[in-house]
Order: structure tokens, then sequence, then C-alpha cells
């Protein structure tokens, strides 16, 4: 019997923090066959179109406050 993708999440989510953060950096390595040239040149296209939304001011952006004050709460627990 095959598992579900959610199934899987679900399980994953109930792993110790140091093995959940190992099996995320295997799932990332693993990354959908993407060569690096590939990866870098999406990247760096991401970059170029957040740059010329910041430029043209048409960026969602967020100050520090906005930014802090979730973190924090969910820090404090």
């Amino acid at each position: 019997m095959s598992r579900s993708a959610a199934e899987v999440l679900e399980d994953a989510r109930r792993l110790p923090p140091g093995d959940f953060d190992w099996l995320i950096g295997e799932l990332l390595q693993a990354g959908d066959g993407s060569s690096d040239a590939e990866i870098d040149a999406s990247w760096k296209a991401e970059v170029e179109r957040r740059v010329a939304e910041a430029e043209a001011g048409t960026a969602v952006t967020y100050s520090w406050e906005e930014v802090e004050a979730p973190l924090r709460a969910r820090l404090a627990g």
C-alpha cells in the first residue's frame, strides 16, 4: 500500500529536530534533477526580478517592526 505525501510529511514532523533537519537537507540535495548551472541561473533571475521590483517601487516590503513582533511572539512560545 502506498502512503500519501501528507502522511509522510506528518511522520517527518514528528522526528526529533536534528533528524528533521537532516531529512530536509537530503530532500533539498535530491532536488528536481536540475544541474547546478540551471539552479544558479534560476536564482540569478529571481534576484534580478526582486531587485527590479524594489527599484521600481512595486515590491511588497515590511518594516522591521512588522517582521520582529511575530518572530518574538513565536520564540516566546
